[in-house]
């Protein structure tokens, strides 16, 4: 999207032609959406920025809920975006600290504005981008407190500002189709840049959950958030906003509610025993906080190799932070001996899960060569240092 583009989308006209249209359909006829538009007299620039916000509106169901039909969006803004669960977090620990007023340096679409605005903290948020700027003050326009300013991170006021918050833009710049920046020190603001807002107020930074954690500081509390068993992000808390006493957190966020393991540290790893009945595949932010050890004490459970991210136990225990499934028979990590006993089986739908082999679960699965009723769990790994295929169910 570009300025003239969004000009033509902010006017009374084009914002009621957007709100007009039909729930998108990405099945429906695009040709003849744009047809029948365009014959109505609306101009082909505000034909195609109604019809990308409706298709982005719906995209953004997933991450912003009812609020998506009420936002706007640029294709890397929405792909960017913080889900607005894991917003709420972000904004529920600034009002636990107490603050009132916060600075989003790098506010994006406002999508972590809007949930500090929503727990009524006053909120600044700043954007280098115009385009981007301009959809984050529609998005947050039905908030009084909420305030957007052009400009970057470095330069930003921070007068009166009581507390700090910051996304790195670790893509390159645009609206759509950018790519990725590897090196910290060219994101904006750069992460060094970031991590000294630390020595002027309580900051927070967002990042992704797979940076290379030498780069985390030792003063910071940090804490990995997974959402549905994915993990989006890595918070990094300075100041009033870290926790007494943590250091390491990993956040999970699924159907029931939110669970939480905390440590002043990594947590040392438990021994490695036989395979039991029960194998645990700890959730993905547990393994990025290395907080392993700490599941596998609580579940009375021990590791099944050396740094492989695997635990086992006699008993099933019902845990937010990890899957469990009952082995039902281990075989070698042979191909052909595996389709033998699948066949067997009458097993025709296997979800594949791996760690410590080298193995493509997709093309593995073709080469099983499945078909029967009956469905399963394969987890090919290394058990006792031995590439083992375990048969299970799920619990």
């Amino acid at each position: 999207m570009d300025t003239a583009e969004l000009r033509q989308l902010l006017t009374a006209e084009g914002l009621r032609l957007l709100d007009s249209l039909p729930p998108f359909d990405s099945k429906a006829d695009m040709v003849s959406q744009v047809s029948a538009l365009r014959k109505q007299g609306h101009s082909p620039e505000l034909v195609s920025a109604v019809l990308t916000q409706a298709r982005l509106r719906a995209k953004g169901v997933s991450k912003f809920g009812d609020f998506a039909s009420r936002m706007l969006f640029t294709e890397a803004g929405l792909e960017q975006a913080t889900r607005l669960p894991v917003a709420s977090s972000h904004a529920g620990r600034f009002r636990r600290a107490g603050v009132s007023r916060v600075a989003d340096l790098g506010c994006g679409i406002g999508g972590d504005a809007l949930a500090f605005a929503a727990l009524e903290l006053d909120v600044v948020a700043v954007d280098r981008d115009e385009v981007t700027a301009a959809i984050a003050s529609y998005n947050l326009a039905p908030w009084e407190g909420a305030e957007v300013r052009l400009g970057t991170a470095e330069e930003a006021d921070l007068d009166g500002i009581d507390a700090v918050f910051l996304d790195p833009a670790r893509r390159t710049s645009g609206h759509s189709s950018t790519s990725r920046l590897s090196d910290p020190a060219d994101w904006s603001p750069s992460l060094d840049t970031a991590f000294g807002f630390a020595a002027k107020l309580p900051t927070g930074v967002k990042l992704g959950p797979g940076i290379d954690r030498d780069l985390l500081p030792d003063d910071a509390e940090c804490q990995w958030i997974s959402v549905d068993r994915s993990v989006v992000e890595v918070g990094v808390w300075f100041g009033a906003l870290a926790r007494p006493g943590i250091r390491r957190a990993a956040l999970v966020l699924g159907a029931d509610g939110p669970a939480e393991l905390t440590a002043a540290g990594d947590s040392d790893d438990v021994d490695v025993n036989d395979l039991d009945e029960y194998v645990y595949e700890p959730d993905g932010g547990v393994i990025r906080a290395r907080l392993i050890g700490d599941l596998a004490r609580l579940l009375d459970a021990s590791m099944i190799s050396r740094d492989i991210a695997y635990l086992t136990s006699a008993t099933a225990v019902e845990t937010p932070f990890a899957q469990c499934f009952r082995v039902l028979e281990t075989f070698p990590l042979d191909e052909k001996r595996l389709r033998q006993e699948l066949k067997k089986r009458g097993i025709g739908r296997v979800e594949i899960k791996k760690r410590g082999v080298d193995v493509d679960p997709a093309a593995f699965r073709k080469k099983l060569q499945l078909s029967g009723a009956n469905e399963a769990t394969l987890i090919l790994t290394r058990v006792a240092g031995r590439h083992t295929a375990l048969l299970c169910e799920r619990v």
